[in-house]
C-alpha cells in the first residue's frame, strides 16, 4: 500500500492494519458492537453515522481487538480515517478506553495506531472529555508495569495527538505523516503566515525529540515484534558463563596522562560498537519530549543473554562530520532528559539500566546554560536515586565530571583500563588552580584519575584490562571480557528486590570519601 514510483503512503482500513500487524494475520475483535448517540443532539448527525456505517462496514472510527504479534499476546487499537477523519467522539473514546483496561487487567501490552482529525465536534463537550477519560485509562495501564506504543499514521491532529497519541511509552510514526495538534490551514489563519516546508512532518518531529522513530509501513510489524518481545512481565534471568575467556594482559606501566591520551584516542572503539558487540536486539529511541533529539546520547532497549534492557552511552562520533553532529560527546540539556525519560522507562518495565560513559563533560554554552544544564543533570541524579532496578555503568573513554556522572550512578560502575574519571578536565583543572594550562600532564597525576586510582579509593568495582595500545587494538578480547564481566554483574543483582537495589545505590554513594570529626577523628 505505498505507491512504488513516488513513495506515497495510501491509506489504510482498520481491517487492513490489524491484518499486517497480527501473526497470520488473525485476531479476535473487542467491542465489535458498541455505537455512538447523539449527545448534543446535533442537527442530521444520525443520519451521517448511518450512511458512514453503511458505506465503511465499520460501527465507529475504531477498532480494537486481540491477537499475537510475534507470539506475544497484544491488544491493538486502530483509528480508521474513512469515518469522520477518524475523530474522536464518545463511542470512539469508549471503546479506546475499554480496550485499555481489558489490556491492564489482563496484564498485555498495547498498540494504538492513530489516524484522526481529532476530538469530533458535532460531540461538543463530550468529545472533549474523551482526551481526558482515554489518559486516565493509560495511567492505569503504566502503573501496572505495561508496555504501550503509539503509532502515528497520517494525519494525527487535534485531541487525539494531545491525548493517547502522544502518550506512548514508545512512539512510532510512518514517513511523512503530519502530525500536531492544531491543523496547518488553523495555524496559518491564526498567525497570517505561511508555513515552512515539512512543518508538523514526522521527519521535523523526530529532530525535535517527540518521536522515538519513523518506520516504513513495511518494517512496521517486524518493529513491533522486537519491541513487544522486551514486553513481558516474567522475569528472565541471565546466564551465568561456565567458562571464561581470555583476558587482555594489562598495558605496560603508562603516566595518568599517557592513559588520558589513549581514552581521547579518536580509534577508541565509540557506543554503538559496545551496543553491536554485547547485545542483540537493539531498537534505538529518541528524543526528550520537549525539544530536541540530542545526537550525544544514545539509548535504547535491547537483549544483553536474553534479558531485556536499557543501553545508553555517550556518543562522541567516530569522524569529523559525525563529531559535530553530536558535539564531541557534550550532551545539551535535552541529552540528560532523554537520559531520564528512558530510565524512567526501564524502571516502570522492569529492564535494568546498562550506561557507557564517554564525554569531556556536559556542553558548556550559553543556549546549555538557558535551557537549564544544571538542572537536567541534577534531575538525572536525582531519579537514578529512585531506581528500583539494576544500574550497571561502564567507563569506556573520559568520565569528564557531572556530564558523565548523570550516567553513573550505578550499584556498580567498570573501567576499562586506560579510561579515565575526574572532576574536571586536567586541562581546566590546571588553568583554575595553578593558572597554567601548560601543567595538564601535572595535573593528571595528582587528581587521581586513572581506573587503578579510583579502584584503590572504592569508586569503581571492576577494573578491565585493555592489552598493549589500549581497546582500540584488542577490540574482540575486551569486548568478551566486558560481557563476561556485565554478565556475573548482573546476574549479583537480579534477585534483589527494588528497595534492596536502591539502598545499596544509596549506601554506596554515603560511603565515599573521608571526614574528621570536630575531635579530630578520622572517619571514613
Amino acid at each position: 500500500m505505498v505507491c512504488p514510483r513516488c513513495g506515497h503512503y495510501l491509506k489504510l482500513s482498520a481491517g487492513e492494519r490489524l491484518k499486517a500487524t497480527f501473526d497470520d494475520g488473525a485476531y479476535r475483535e473487542l467491542n465489535e458492537g458498541l455505537v455512538g448517540c447523539n449527545p448534543i443532539d446535533f442537527p442530521g448527525y444520525d443520519h451521517k453515522i448511518e450512511g458512514l456505517q453503511e458505506r465503511t462496514g465499520l460501527s465507529e472510527a475504531v477498532v480494537t481487538a486481540i491477537g499475537f504479534i510475534g507470539g506475544t499476546r497484544t491488544v491493538v487499537a486502530v483509528l480508521d480515517s474513512r469515518f469522520l477523519m477518524g475523530s474522536m467522539g464518545v463511542a470512539v473514546g469508549e471503546k479506546i478506553t475499554r480496550a485499555i483496561e481489558y489490556a491492564t487487567d489482563k496484564q498485555l501490552p498495547l498498540v494504538i495506531y492513530s489516524a484522526s482529525g481529532g476530538a469530533r465536534m458535532q460531540e461538543g463537550i463530550f468529545s472533549l472529555m474523551q482526551m481526558a477519560k482515554t489518559s486516565e485509562a493509560l495511567a492505569r495501564h503504566a502503573s501496572r508495569g505495561l508496555m504501550y506504543i503509539s503509532v502515528m499514521t497520517h494525519p494525527t491532529t487535534g485531541g487525539v495527538t494531545a491525548s493517547f497519541a502522544s502518550l506512548g511509552d514508545i512512539i512510532i510514526a510512518e514517513p511523512h505523516a503530519l502530525i500536531g495538534f492544531a491543523g496547518p490551514r488553523v495555524i496559518e489563519q491564526t498567525i497570517n503566515q505561511k508555513l515552512p516546508e515539512g512543518f508538523q512532518r514526522s521527519e521535523e518531529l523526530l529532530h525535535d525529540g517527540f518521536l522515538d522513530m519513523i518506520v516504513e509501513r513495511d518494517q512496521m510489524r517486524p518493529v513491533l515484534v522486537k519491541l513487544l518481545s522486551c514486553s513481558s512481565v516474567q522475569e528472565t534471568k541471565v546466564s551465568i558463563p561456565t567458562s571464561v575467556s581470555a583476558q587482555p594482559t594489562k598495558s605496560e606501566a603508562l603516566t595518568p596522562a599517557e592513559r588520558l591520551g589513549l581514552a581521547r584516542d579518536v580509534h577508541r572503539p565509540h557506543i554503538y560498537e559496545y551496543i553491536d558487540a554485547l547485545f542483540t536486539n537493539f531498537i534505538e529511541l529518541h528524543g526528550d519530549r520537549c525539544f530536541r533529539d540530542d545526537r550525544s546520547i544514545v539509548g535504547g532497549v535491547a537483549h544483553f543473554h536474553g534479558v531485556p534492557v536499557m543501553v545508553i552511552g555517550h556518543r562522541k562520533g567516530a569522524e569529523v562530520s559525525e563529531n559535530i553532529e553530536c558535539n564531541f560527546g557534550m550532551p545539551d540539556p535535552e541529552g540528560y532528559r532523554k537520559v531520564q525519560r528512558l530510565v524512567k522507562l526501564a524502571d516502570r518495565l522492569h529492564w535494568p539500566v546498562i550506561t557507557f560513559v564517554d564525554t569531556p563533560g556536559a556542553y558548556p554554552g550559553v543556549e546549555a546554560e538557558q535551557r537549564g544544564q544544571g538542572e537536567a543533570i541534577a534531575r538525572c541524579l536525582f531519579d537514578f536515586a529512585n531506581l528500583t532496578v539494576p544500574v550497571i555503568s561502564v567507563v569506556v573513554g573520559e568520565g569528564g565530571s557531572g556530564g558523565a556522572l548523570a550516567l553513573a550512578e550505578a550499584n556498580a560502575v567498570i573501567m576499562l583500563e586506560n579510561a579515565v574519571y575526574s572532576v574536571l578536565s586536567p586541562e581546566g583543572f590546571a588553568t583554575i588552580l595553578w593558572k597554567d594550562r601548560s601543567r595538564a600532564s601535572e595535573a593528571c597525576k595528582v587528581m587521581k584519575i586513572t581506573a587503578d586510582d579510583l579502584k584503590a579509593y572504592g569508586i569503581v568495582e571492576e577494573v578491565i584490562a585493555e592489552g598493549p595500545g589500549g581497546v582500540q587494538h584488542n577490540r574482540s578480547v575486551v569486548f568478551g571480557q566486558l560481557d563476561i564481566v556485565l554478565t556475573l554483574y548482573l546476574a549479583r543483582f537480579e534477585d534483589m528486590d527494588g528497595k534492596e537495589l536502591r539502598e545499596r545505590r544509596y549506601n554506596r554513594f554515603r560511603a565515599f570519601g573521608t571526614y574528621a570529626d570536630v575531635r579530630g577523628k578520622v572517619q571514613e
